[in-house]
């Protein structure tokens, strides 16, 4: 049985591109609403590093900048050991509109884990993305 292999959402935000691009790319913004802190260096290779008060962490490896237009890197697969190398692809991309910025979130790559583990792993991030891009929207619109 086919599994879907990519999460996309759209968001349409009240805020433009060089704002969402710093809240997307930077170790503030990063750190602010996708996760407690982040470490970023901010170059294809580069690495980002969240780390949550929890004690989680995630470590992302940046894949393409293409400023203010599109962000994107790899991480570890939802549910899998940190040292599998298996990773999806998050890719951000930010167009203009109006004023604002429609923004579109794309993660692929989840075909490529077993049956058993795909559900894990998709819906984990499924439901992380609808929440993690809420905590995007309350640090844009909370800024002044």
């Amino acid at each position: 049985m086919a599994f879907p292999d990519r999460i996309e959402r759209t968001l349409r935000l009240a805020h433009p591109p060089q704002k969402v691009w710093a809240a997307l790319t930077t170790a503030e913004g990063l750190g602010t609403w996708f996760g407690h802190r982040a470490e970023v260096d901010l170059r294809v290779g580069g690495q980002v590093q969240l780390t949550w008060d929890s004690g989680d962490t995630a470590r992302l490896t940046i894949e393409r900048l293409d400023e203010p237009r599109v962000f994107a890197y790899t991480w570890p697969v939802y549910g899998l050991g940190e040292d599998d190398p298996r990773r999806t692809y998050v890719e951000f991309t930010l167009e203009p509109a109006g004023a604002g910025t429609t923004l579109t979130v794309v993660e692929s790559g989840f075909a490529q884990v077993s049956d058993s583990a795909h559900k894990k792993a998709f819906d984990g991030n499924t439901e992380g993305w609808k929440n993690e891009l809420g905590e995007l929207v309350a640090y844009l619109d909370g800024q002044a």
